[in-house]
């Protein structure tokens, strides 16, 4: 299973990831990312880190657990 990481240091709201998969991503009224899930099952993998890599400024990080 894959858990997510979000970098809220290096956020900016570009929302990139949230367009992509907005059942994983979200926007706070801060403009900074929200991981909605921690982790994400195998159906779901290419999605979610298609979404991740859509991040201008890398804020989102996904590893194998």
């Amino acid at each position: 299973m894959l858990g997510l990481i979000a970098d809220l240091n290096a956020c900016q709201g570009y929302a990139n990831c949230v367009i992509a998969a907005p059942d994983t991503y979200d926007i706070d009224d801060d403009g900074l990312v929200v991981l909605l899930r921690a982790r994400i099952p195998g159906e779901d993998r290419a999605r979610v880190e298609e979404a991740a890599r859509s991040c201008p400024v890398s804020a989102l990080t996904i590893e194998e657990r």
